[in-house]
């Protein structure tokens, strides 16, 4: 997807300067929306080589159609300093970390937590830690029993949140039925939408192939919140 934006290389500093060093890169539109809001958009797991690197390509997408967007590299993944956990429960606080950044230097008014994999527990965990955000995307939920054993003490967290809630999977996900998925929402609170893409699995929809059927989804759902 090629680049209509400013691409800007930053390095988020989480706590008091005793934390990790967050690589993070910021997408700009050349024209704003004028909105205030800002993407953050939240990596796979880093444990299995998730970076934010993945991502490039959806933020360079919702760039081009006028949303600032932020990728990052949570910690022990690519430039970031300090070491992954097994259960993304220390990377929600990379997630806060970012968005407060994103609050205080980039003004941002409203946030869109954005997350790809088992980047969607650890976001949906971070949603209400962070006043500003106003929505939450799912790419690829791992609601499924195998990746519960390490993602689902996240799940209550996003379910039990009022904001707005937009799950995305293709329903031949390899971590996630669709049954699996629609057992879990039937609990949620406040309004959820879900898009199901036939015939895809989990990581066909993490493709590059796929990144345009994400920025089209996204940007929609940001016109409704």
């Amino acid at each position: 997807m090629s680049a209509n934006c400013v691409i800007e290389s930053v390095t988020v500093e989480e706590g008091s300067g005793d934390g990790p060093k967050l690589q993070t890169r910021l997408f700009k539109p050349r024209e704003g929306d004028g909105s205030g809001l800002v993407v953050v958009l939240v990596h796979p797991y880093s444990v299995l080589g998730g970076f934010q690197g993945l991502l490039k390509g959806i933020a360079i997408g919702l760039a081009n159609n006028g949303h600032t967007s932020i990728t990052f590299d949570m910690r022990g993944a690519g430039k970031s300093t300090g070491k992954p956990s097994l259960t993304g429960f220390a990377e929600v606080n990379d997630v806060v970390a970012v968005c407060k950044w994103a609050v205080h230097n980039l003004g941002a008014r409203r946030i869109l937590l954005v997350g790809s994999s088992a980047g969607a527990p650890i976001a949906g965990s971070a949603v209400d830690k962070i006043e500003q955000v106003v929505g939450y995307v799912s790419l690829g939920y791992p609601f499924g029993l195998a990746a519960s054993i390490l993602f689902g003490r996240h799940h209550k967290n996003i379910l039990q949140s009022p904001k707005p809630k937009f799950f995305v999977m293709g329903n031949r996900d390899g971590f996630t039925s669709v049954k699996q998925l629609r057992n879990k929402l039937s609990s949620a609170a406040g309004r959820v939408e879900t898009y199901l893409i036939a015939g895809v699995s989990h990581f066909q929809m993490e493709g590059p192939d796929y990144d345009a059927k994400m920025v089209s989804l996204i940007h929609d759902f940001i016109s409704r919140l």
